[in-house]
């Protein structure tokens, strides 16, 4: 009887007051701590690292400007240590796309690429590969054409896409737009999982590591399913009002000595492993 009060009680409040309703259940949603990085961070810090973190970016091609990739490899390794996966795509710059022919041309092979990769390093099929999409603002027709090229022939191969993106309002003439919410409106009913960043504060906590993360929604973007919420270094431009960093400017790993500069990116999730990439999960489902 109990129960069944407490179910109606909720229905009353749902249809009376929907809103709170709705925000409620977004901050009882489970989140979970992850990090990303460009540099691998080593086989003998994992055991230290998965003290905190639940899951780890995984770089399918070079990280933005290297000429390397430390990560490949390095799958059962992480997994061996219980990490779940953020797995990512380096994708292009504005500059390289040229036009929309070439754009969309280089959405289809950088596609083939990050499947090719991520079948390498034996991740299972449906695992979401997300495309680091760099450059905030509104996007020019090329990068529609590129992003969207990449995301259909990733959907086609038996992946499923993501984009990793600004989640933080750019001034333009007008008004201001979020890259998310403009990439979601032109997507034309495509399914894309979004991970943004925003580490303004607030909405980010800043250099943190709480054991009750926020929710992904509480960036600002509701959608959003990851939420990058701190950069290493601290980027001035944007999380000024910061002031829990390192005096480097850097957020440092927790339980690993901070001589190692093992400085990473922090981010929360709906999920212990964001990209669905975990063979034991996999085989469980």
């Amino acid at each position: 009887m109990k129960q069944t009060a407490a179910i109606l009680l909720m229905a009353i409040l749902a249809a009376v007051f929907p809103q709170v309703v709705a925000q409620s259940q977004t901050h009882q949603t489970a989140a979970y701590l992850g990090f990303d990085r460009n540099d691998y961070p080593g086989d003998g810090n994992l055991r230290a690292i998965r003290r905190t973190f639940s899951y780890a970016g995984f770089w399918l091609n070079n990280p933005p400007g290297a000429k390397s990739n430390s990560w490949q490899g390095k799958r059962p390794a992480l997994e061996s240590a219980g990490f779940g996966f953020l797995v990512l795509f380096n994708g292009r710059f504005y500059k390289d796309l040229k036009n929309v022919s070439r754009a969309e041309a280089l959405g289809k092979s950088d596609a083939a690429a990050a499947v090719q990769a991520a079948r390498r390093e034996g991740f299972p099929v449906r695992t979401i590969i997300f495309l680091d999409q760099e450059e905030g603002g509104r996007l020019l027709p090329e990068q529609k054409v590129y992003l969207f090229a990449w995301v259909d022939s990733v959907t086609a191969a038996g992946f499923r896409a993501g984009v990793y993106c600004s989640g933080i309002a750019a001034q333009e003439a007008g008004g201001s737009v979020i890259t998310a919410e403009d990439i979601r409106e032109n997507a034309g009913g495509r399914e894309i999982v979004y991970w943004v960043t925003n580490d303004a504060c607030p909405p980010s906590p800043g250099c943190t590591f709480p054991q009750k993360p926020l929710s992904p929604a509480e960036s600002g973007v509701g959608f959003a399913e990851v939420w990058q919420f701190a950069q290493s270094p601290r980027r001035s431009d944007f999380a000024a009002a910061c002031r829990n960093y390192s005096r480097d400017g850097n957020c440092y790993t927790p339980g690993t000595d901070p001589a190692q500069g093992l400085h990473l990116d922090l981010n929360t999730a709906t999920s212990p492993d964001p990209s669905h990439a975990s063979r034991r999960q996999a085989v469980g489902n």
